[in-house]
């Protein structure tokens, strides 16, 4: 009987002890990227050779793709009528608050991993790989269903689908209603090619392309404009004033265009090839948002001002403003604008997919063939294949246009966690940093430093004795020498827990305000609750000093995010809406793909992470147990 009281609570102890093992798996966090780590992986390191030009070219391409042709069209029909240009703004302004985020970020943690490198960082290893595996998703996907949009636009300039070469045109196979489109694989195969042989030689393509689309734009505003000016604005002559539509239907519109502005995320993906990044991440990301805000911005000005909302196409919208004014001729121009957009949009939504893939291979979570560079053009080649023909298969047999909406979830839910990742580096930074087992014998001598120095502070050096035991998850603590140290850490503890407070505030009124099914009192009730736990915990959090070791934290120099706590947490409320609002049918299909990518994880990403047997130090102490390593070897 004692045998087995005795068996049974070993099992119940090893069932807790995994049950521990698990959540700590999920709230491990990383090391920013040193000079130990580089020298250490210096075979996985990718070539500098990108400017503030590329930056700049890669960034456009991939943020203007054909949809600002077909959403000039349908938003101000449906939505927001002559007042589409002050949608444009406001969903510009909105997008800037990510990418101010992002800017700091990337000039502080300047890795291929983008969002999920920073969230493995500041908020750990579970949500990392959330999002890195909802980026390959929204990758894949964009990718395809802009190689399939390829095909339409080609044949409207060749002058219809039977003037395609029988190669390139769509087939029914019979008997099973599947519509297989061979030129959508090719021009991803080729785009797979190009990034194949070198980052420099992909962004000299992708400036060639996005060269081609902003003329084209610039076409559409100038000669537009000129239209305009000789033949009167009639789009905005109308009895029912700038907004038919409410002051509503432009914030709904805004909702709308905002997609339009995803894409310049993508440039963060490359910023190991950056040749400084600390300043062309920034200049990157901002030249990027203001050309494209421009551009957008002057073409909604002029075609809801040529013809009138309501008369739009909402198919060939421009075409068929141009065409009202005997200028026929500028389909080809606005035909070829939108295909090098679509090229343009299928190449920088292919570039990020290896690079993120890398990231996660690097740290363990998913095989290494993803992380091998190329020692040649320096790129991930095996990667970009291996992506390049899934996209292909998936774009020569899928019509995932259905599947499209599952791409802003990949995007929001990284702009989300960006943005929180912000509020953690300015108020609780990591204070503890992984180092590998190899350093053990530096690590305990420094423990053993610390023991004589401070011999009442044991218990405080090292954890308990069941955690230290278990894969040297060892961690050592600042000794009790300095008297603010108890005030620093009170701080710390008000300060993460008025960031997940302002967090469960936006999960509130996010989701009260999208519960359009709810009685108007219980939803009025609720979104006052979590507006004032919104409000109160950013007062609290404003009211708090930012730590100081943010200023040592990762990389030092760049851009730093102006306003925070408040604009972080603008950017996590206006993406959390968008997500809650994307729809029950959106949301069944990422389901499915987050529960497949949770098996991966627990059976393979969870035990093969490089953090498994890292044992955990405070980073006060990271560079002299480092340099202590490198002496005695």
């Amino acid at each position: 009987m004692l045998v087995r009281e005795q068996s049974s609570r070993d099992s119940d102890v090893d069932y807790g002890r995994r049950l521990s093992g698990v959540f700590e798996s999920l709230v491990r966090r990383k090391q920013v990227d040193s000079e130990n780590v580089t020298r250490e992986n210096h075979h996985h390191q990718l070539a500098k050779k990108l400017s503030t030009l590329d930056l700049v070219a890669i960034g456009v391409g991939a943020t203007i793709g054909a949809g600002v042709y077909i959403l000039v069209g349908t938003v101000s029909r449906e939505h927001a009528g002559p007042s589409l240009t002050i949608s444009f703004f406001i969903a510009g302004v909105a997008a800037a608050l990510s990418a101010f985020c992002y800017a700091e970020l990337a000039c502080r943690c300047p890795s291929a991993g983008s969002a999920y490198h920073y969230t493995y960082i500041c908020v750990g290893e579970g949500v990392a790989w959330l999002v890195g595996w909802a980026l390959i998703l929204e990758w894949t996907i964009g990718g395809s269903t802009v190689a399939r949009g390829i095909t339409p636009n080609l044949a409207l300039f060749l002058g219809g689908e039977d003037k395609l070469p029988v190669f390139l045109a769509r087939i029914t196979i019979p008997g099973l209603g599947i519509v297989v489109d061979p030129c959508a694989a090719i021009l991803i195969c080729i785009v797979t090619a190009l990034l194949c042989f070198g980052i420099k030689k992909s962004s000299l393509a992708q400036t060639i392309v996005t060269t081609i689309n902003v003329c084209a734009l610039l076409f559409i505003a100038i000669v537009g404009g000129y239209l305009g000016f000789r033949d009167g604005w009639v789009g905005y002559e109308l009895p029912n004033g700038y907004f038919p539509f409410g002051v509503n239907g432009m914030f709904a519109g805004s909702a709308v265009v905002f997609f339009s502005y995803i894409g310049f995320d993508s440039i963060t993906s490359t910023a190991e090839e950056m040749k400084n990044p600390q300043r062309d991440l920034p200049l990157g990301i901002g030249l990027t948002m203001l050309i494209c805000s421009v551009l957008y911005m002057l073409v909604s000005t002029v075609i809801v001002g040529l013809v009138p909302y309501y008369a739009l196409d909402p198919d060939t919208p421009i075409s068929s403003a141009f065409a009202s004014y005997g200028v026929q001729w500028a389909m080809y121009v606005i035909t070829v604008g939108a295909v090098t957009a679509l090229f343009a949009s299928l190449l920088g939504s292919i570039l990020p997919q290896p690079r993120i893939l890398m990231a996660m291979a690097r740290d363990g979570l998913l095989p290494s063939i993803f992380a091998d560079i190329n020692k040649h053009t320096q790129v991930p080649v095996k990667g970009t294949i291996i992506t390049g023909l899934f996209a292909a298969a998936l774009a020569f047999f899928m019509d995932v246009s259905q599947l499209a909406g599952m791409v802003s979830v990949g995007t929001l839910l990284a702009f989300t966690t960006v943005a929180l990742s912000v509020l953690i580096l300015r108020y609780v930074p990591p204070h503890e940093s992984p180092l590998p087992s190899s350093l053990q014998e530096a690590i305990n001598s420094k423990l053993s430093q610390l023991d004589g120095e401070s011999p009442e502070t044991d218990s405080n050096v090292v954890g308990d004795s069941s955690s230290s035991s278990d894969k040297g998850n060892t961690m050592l603590s600042y000794p009790l020498i300095e008297r603010d140290v108890s005030r620093e850490e009170k701080r710390r503890k008000t300060a993460a827990w008025a960031i997940a407070l302002v967090c469960i505030g936006i999960l509130i009124v996010t989701f009260t305000a999208s519960a359009k099914y709810l009685p108007s009192i219980p939803r009025f009730v609720s979104c006052g609750v979590g507006g004032v736990l919104l409000l109160g915990s950013l007062i609290v959090l404003a009211s708090l000093d930012q730590d100081d070791a943010r200023h040592s934290f990762g990389h030092r120099g760049g851009f730093a995010c102006p306003y925070v706590p408040f604009l972080p947490a603008a950017c996590i409320l206006i993406n959390s809406y968008l997500l809650i609002d994307l729809g029950l049918a959106t949301w069944i299909r990422v389901s499915v793909w987050f529960a497949v990518g949770a098996l991966v994880y627990v059976f393979y990403g969870r035990t093969h992470s490089s953090l498994v047997n890292a044992v955990y130090v405070r980073t006060d102490y990271v560079d002299e147990i480092c340099c202590s390593s490198n002496h005695v070897a």
